[in-house]
C-alpha cells in the first residue's frame, strides 16, 4: 500500500518536473545554506585550534595598556616596557621558561629591482624559542650580533618567495627602509593565523638594531613569554601580573596598565565569535526552509484543484479519505525530501569551495547533515498536511462534476 502510494506520488511529481523543481528550490537553498555555514564554521574552529597548537598553548603575550573594544578603545599613551622588564620576568618568575622583547614596523624590503611591503620585527633569539618557530635554512642570531645591534635578518617564507623566489637568499643583502642588512636565515613556514594574517610575511632583526636604526628608541612594544613545563598557565598569569604591578608601581585597587593574554584565551574568544556568527547566519539561512515550505503548500493546493476529478474518481471506486490524504501527504514529503537531498549535495559543494577559499579545513558534520535533511522532510509533513486534508475532504459527487 505505502509503496504504491509512493509510486503514485513520484509519477505526479515527474509529470511536471520544472514546476516540481521550482517548488523545492527554497528547500534546496535553505538546506544548502545551513550545511555550508555550519561546515565552514566548524572548519574555522578547527583552524583556530590548529593555530594555537602550532604557536604553543603555553605562549603568553604581554602588552602595554588594557585591551578594550568599542568607542574610545584605540590609541592612548600606554607606558611601554623596556629590556629590563624582560630580564626580570625571566629571573624572578619561576613558572617562566623564557621571554623575548618585540617591536614592529611596516617597511618596504628591497632586493635588486624587487620591492615588497612587509612587517619588520625587532627581537632576539629567545623569540624563536617562545613561539616555537624553527629556522628552516641558515642560522639564528648570534649573541654578539644581538649585543652589538648588527644589521642581520631572518626572512619569513613569504618574504623569501617575494624577493628571491626559489633562489637561496643566505648571504645576500636586502634593504629595509634606509637600512641594509644581511640575510642569515629563513624561518620555517607557519601559514595564516586565526586572524587571517600571513605569519610568514615578516623579517626578524636584532632588537637593538631595530631600536637604533628603525624605531629610534629601545622601548619594548610586546613581550612574548613561554611557560615552563610542569607549571599551569594560570599560575604563570598570576605570578607575572603580580611582578608587573610591582615594577610599574600600581597600587591596590588600581587597574592594570598592561594586558596579559594566553593562546587559550585568544582561541576561546575567536571560537565564541565564530559560534555566534555561524548560529546567526544559519538561522537566517533556515528562514528559506520556511519559504520553501510555503511554496510546497501553495503548489500542493494548486495540484488539489487541478486533480479534483482524479480525486473524485478514486473516492467513487472505493478509496478512503485517509488514502487520499496519505497520497497527497506523501507527494509533499517526497518533494521536500528531494529538495533536502539536492540541498545536502549543494551545501557540501559550497562548503568545500568556501573552505578552500578561506584556507580552513573541510569538516562536514554528519549530525548537522542528518538534522538538515530531517528538517526538510518535516517541512513536507507540516506544509503538505493542509492541502492533503483538503483533498481528502472533497465530496466525490462534487469532485466528479468538475
Amino acid at each position: 500500500m505505502l509503496w504504491e502510494t509512493f509510486k503514485l506520488a513520484l509519477q505526479a511529481i515527474l509529470r511536471n518536473p520544472t514546476r516540481s523543481f521550482l517548488t523545492v528550490l527554497g528547500v534546496v537553498i535553505g538546506v544548502a545554506a545551513v550545511i555550508a555555514m555550519v561546515t565552514i564554521g566548524k572548519g574555522s574552529t578547527a583552524q583556530v585550534t590548529a593555530d594555537v597548537e602550532r604557536m604553543g598553548a603555553n605562549l603568553m603575550i604581554l602588552s602595554p595598556g588594557q585591551m578594550r573594544f568599542g568607542p574610545g578603545s584605540g590609541g592612548g599613551s600606554e607606558r611601554a616596557f623596556d629590556l629590563g622588564d624582560v630580564d626580570r620576568i625571566i629571573d624572578q618568575v619561576a613558572s617562566v621558561e623564557t621571554a623575548a622583547p618585540s617591536g614592529n614596523a611596516s617597511l618596504v624590503a628591497v632586493f635588486g629591482n624587487t620591492n615588497y611591503q612587509t612587517r619588520v620585527t625587532g627581537t632576539d633569539s629567545r623569540y624563536l624559542l617562545a613561539t616555537d618557530w624553527p629556522v628552516a635554512t641558515g642560522r639564528g642570531f648570534a649573541t654578539a650580533e644581538e649585543s652589538a645591534g648588527k644589521p642581520v635578518c631572518l626572512l619569513g617564507e613569504t618574504v623569501r618567495d617575494e624577493l628571491f623566489g626559489q633562489t637561496d637568499p643566505i648571504g645576500e643583502r636586502i634593504r629595509l627602509g634606509a637600512m641594509s642588512c644581511q640575510v642569515i636565515g629563513v624561518l620555517g613556514a607557519k601559514g595564516a593565523s586565526s586572524f587571517g594574517t600571513d605569519q610568514d610575511d615578516v623579517v626578524l632583526i636584532p632588537f637593538k638594531t631595530f631600536g637604533r636604526r628603525i624605531a629610534g628608541s629601545m622601548d619594548v612594544g610586546t613581550i612574548y613569554i613561554s611557560v615552563r613545563d610542569g607549571y599551569s598557565v594560570d599560575r604563570a598569569t598570576n605570578d607575572i601580573t603580580a611582578l608587573m604591578r610591582e615594577l610599574r608601581r600600581i597600587g591596590p585597587g588600581e587597574e592594570d596598565d598592561f594586558s596579559l593574554r594566553n593562546m587559550e584565551q585568544v582561541a576561546s574568544m575567536l571560537n565564541s565569535v565564530n559560534t555566534v556568527l555561524t548560529g546567526l547566519l544559519s538561522a537566517v539561512a533556515a528562514v528559506s526552509l520556511l519559504v520553501g515550505g510555503i511554496g510546497i503548500m501553495n503548489i500542493m493546493l494548486v495540484s488539489v484543484t487541478e486533480r479534483t476529478r482524479e480525486i473524485g474518481i478514486r473516492m467513487a471506486v472505493g478509496a478512503q479519505a485517509g488514502q487520499v490524504l496519505l497520497q497527497f501527504l506523501v507527494e509533499a514529503i517526497v518533494l521536500s525530501a528531494l529538495g533536502g537531498v539536492l540541498g545536502v549535495a549543494l551545501g557540501l559543494g559550497l562548503a568545500a569551495v568556501g573552505a578552500q577559499l578561506l584556507n580552513v579545513p573541510f569538516t562536514p558534520d554528519p549530525g548537522t547533515i542528518a538534522l538538515a535533511f530531517a528538517f526538510s522532510a518535516m517541512v513536507g509533513v507540516v506544509f503538505g498536511y493542509f492541502p492533503a486534508r483538503r483533498a481528502a475532504r472533497l465530496d466525490p459527487i462534487e469532485a466528479l462534476r468538475h
